[in-house]
């Protein structure tokens, strides 16, 4: 749906062209061919609906409540994907534990109650939910996991990142929220973490806090959906965190130390504020980019998405740090391995 939308957009900015050709040219610098979305469009951008379904009629988009029926109806049919293609068999009924992240869509019962029937869990898998922590939660997930299957080396541990982004949609002449919407994209990831010696060893973990940047990336349920404001200042911030802090993320390892970069692509300006503070090479983070061009951003599960990548191209041994950014502004990293 990139093209689809970016023709909305532009529409949408019909009253102030100068406004429409300085969204194009930022939109053809964002390094994103294809993301995917939840919502069918319409045949016309620029029609009296932008879905096929009308649920998005101009001058009358749906509020909160109508688009968190549409998180239930499409959020469990897109983790089954994601989770059939682990492939468990007869060995879904040895999960004792399942976490789900989702910081765009809320109800109750929720969606892991509903993988839990779906995906034919056992009834007495404990489930933790992860909520509205954006795009960083992935790395709270991997976190959770690690901790449980430290405390019980049994424990195999399915985990979920789900979000549906691009419901959020919102009719607007604001030049900021549409460059911001520009960068969302559908997507789910699944993961098992068990204390099985193969695949990506996970090793440690560094949470990262911006001082007096709490407003620069926020994300808030308001009456037509959840409201993201990303500020033009994230990347600078990002660059100054890892600057005063890539020792401690590293732990004792030096940059050059460091195979695979697994960086949460949340948008091309981001990806180059770490390779500039990192000095990292070229090709250094051309997984995270790779994913961002053919999916965009799909709050926590990205990071997940770039990390596939990995498990399925590197090599025995390399070394890895992952990290992504969220609200707060907060960056949440780990160091892992390649066994298998």
């Amino acid at each position: 749906m990139h093209d689809y939308f970016l023709r909305f957009a532009t529409q949408s900015l019909a009253a102030m062209p100068r406004h429409q050709t300085l969204f194009r040219r930022m939109a053809d610098k964002a390094g994103i061919e294809n993301r995917f979305s939840c919502i069918e469009p319409a045949d016309d951008p620029e029609g009296e609906a932008v879905d096929s379904a009308g649920v998005f009629q101009r001058g009358a988009f749906p509020g909160t409540a109508k688009r968190m029926d549409m998180y239930e109806d499409a959020a469990a049919d897109l983790a089954m994907l994601a989770i059939d293609r682990l492939d468990l068999g007869d060995t879904r009924d040895s999960i004792t534990h399942l976490i789900v992240a989702s910081c765009t869509g809320l109800s109750a019962p929720g969606l892991d109650l509903e993988i839990v029937h779906r995906a034919e869990l056992s009834p007495s898998v404990e489930r933790t939910l992860i909520g509205f922590m954006g795009c960083y939660a992935a790395i709270n997930a991997l976190k959770t996991a690690h901790h449980i299957v430290r405390s019980e080396p049994a424990a195999r541990v399915l985990v979920v990142n789900c979000e549906l982004t691009t419901l959020h949609l919102k009719e607007t002449d604001d030049l900021e929220r549409l460059l911001t919407f520009c960068l969302w994209g559908d997507g789910c990831s699944a993961a098992l973490v068990t204390s099985e010696a193969t695949g990506i060893r996970i090793d440690r973990f560094k949470a990262l806090l911006a001082r007096d940047a709490r407003d620069l990336m926020t994300w808030n349920v308001r009456d037509d959906g959840f409201d993201m404001v990303l500020s033009g200042r994230v990347p600078a911030t990002i660059q100054t965190v890892l600057a005063d802090n890539v020792a401690d993320i590293l732990d004792g390892d030096s940059v050059d130390e460091i195979d695979l970069w697994a960086v949460h692509p949340g948008g091309r300006s981001v990806l180059d504020a770490v390779q500039r503070t990192l000095n990292l090479g070229p090709e250094a983070l051309a997984p995270s980019r790779e994913v961002l061009h053919t999916y965009g951003n799909m709050s926590s599960a990205t990071v997940m998405f770039v990390l596939e990548r990995m498990l399925k191209d590197g090599t025995a041994g390399a070394k890895g740090c992952a990290m992504a950014f969220g609200p707060g502004l907060t960056a949440e990293t780990m160091t892992f391995g390649i066994v298998a």
